[in-house]
């Protein structure tokens, strides 16, 4: 097998493993570098460049890119659009809320809601803090 067969291999698992490991964006970088390596395998050259282009690669865009974008998935509150704006914002019980549903008053509409922690139970008039959206539930604790 050629050794740019076996790059690009390298590449596609370490994208596949980075599928497996969500949040972390390490191992998608490391992937990327295994490119150039295969590319410089392709035009022939020798194995101990291929792995100081695949270490330098890697070492760089672990330097440049991730910081780039961890900026990125970590917006401030102002900036968030959508549902994300809503995570932290607080609202108010309507209908009792458990782990089964219920309604709260959020941002001025009403939204159907369930209990972040099953174990609580939300009584009409509580206010509560919204830890995540699924869909178009607001999961909510107090």
């Amino acid at each position: 097998m050629p050794d740019w067969v076996i790059w690009i291999l390298v590449a596609v698992l370490l994208a596949l493993g980075e599928l497996a490991t969500p949040g972390t964006f390490f191992l998608v970088l490391v992937a990327l570098a295994a490119i150039p390596a295969a590319v410089v395998a392709m035009i022939g050259g020798p194995a101990w460049l291929q792995v100081l282009v695949f270490i330098a690669g890697s070492l760089g865009s672990i330097a440049v890119l991730r910081p780039i974008a961890r900026a990125h998935l970590r917006m401030p509150a102002l900036t968030r659009t959508g549902t994300a704006a809503l995570v932290g914002a607080r609202a108010v019980v309507l209908e009792r809320v458990d782990v089964n549903g219920g309604r709260v008053r959020l941002g001025g509409e009403e939204w159907s809601a369930r209990a972040y922690m099953e174990e609580q139970v939300l009584e009409p008039g509580t206010r509560v803090e919204v830890a995540q959206i699924q869909g178009a539930t607001a999961l909510v604790y107090e």
